[in-house]
């Protein structure tokens, strides 16, 4: 083993636990989830024609990590506009945040509906950590974390899963907050301070910054390595599998 690689090692086998995002981090479901945030935005500024086109830079500078509908309030606000807030349970077709946000849920749940592969370097890494006797939880700001956790068949292993729904429940604001990281810590019965953080969003990196934790692992899924370095990464990954040993 190399220092380097020894050195990353040390970054998750001294911790006593993980806690992973999902969206990115063990599901390629970002993607996923960035296709159903363009398909809505470009959808709804059809009917807002002075407004900037939807681009790609925008999932990243404007919604990637967040949750739900605090992405549609900041995509909107990018583009000068504001629209009410609606009930929680907002019909999809009204536009609201809480329509469009319900909106972008549905054509999600759409596209996973048929199944969800995990990335095997992610379930090799996290086989590993189990196998060492570490604690995991899964962090996302998704409302839908369970049930993609169960249709990659990982469900069974996270017995801790701080979702959109759990922060909402809790009060707890939503990355690049800690508070989120800092709850499933709490649930697992462990300092943060022993707690690494698995992130593959500038907001959720930035959250893990923020808190006092054991590390914080930035995975390189198109955010850019300087990037997550930048956002308080202690070391980035193209690959979670790269960390074993």
């Amino acid at each position: 083993m190399t220092a380097s690689s020894a050195t990353e090692t040390a970054a998750w086998t001294s911790a006593a636990a993980i806690l992973f995002d999902l969206d990115g981090v063990l599901t390629p479901t970002a993607a996923v989830h960035e296709q159903a945030w363009q398909e809505l935005f470009e959808g709804y500024l059809a009917s807002e024609p002075q407004a900037a086109a939807y681009s790609e830079s925008d999932y990243f500078d404007h919604i990637d990590g967040k949750p739900r509908f605090d992405g549609v309030r900041d995509f909107l606000a990018s583009r000068g506009i504001v629209l009410p807030e609606g009930p929680l349970d907002d019909d999809p077709g009204n536009l609201t945040v809480q329509g469009l946000g319900n909106k972008k849920n549905r054509i999600f749940n759409d596209i996973v509906s048929s199944g969800v592969e995990p990335f095997d370097g992610s379930v090799r890494f996290l086989q590993a950590a189990l196998e060492r006797g570490l604690k995991v939880a899964v962090v996302s700001s998704s409302r839908n974390a369970p049930a993609v956790l169960a249709a990659a068949g990982l469900d069974h292993h996270f017995p801790v899963v701080v979702d959109g729904a759990v922060a909402a429940e809790e009060g707890l604001p939503g990355k690049p907050s800690p508070a989120t990281y800092q709850y499933a810590a709490q649930l697992l019965g462990l300092p943060s301070e022993e707690c690494v953080v698995v992130e593959d969003a500038v907001s959720g990196v930035k959250a893990g910054q923020a808190g006092s934790f054991h590390s914080v692992i930035g995975v390189d899924r198109g955010a850019g390595r300087q990037t997550l370095l930048d956002a308080g990464a202690t070391l980035v990954v193209n690959d979670l599998q790269e960390l074993l040993p």
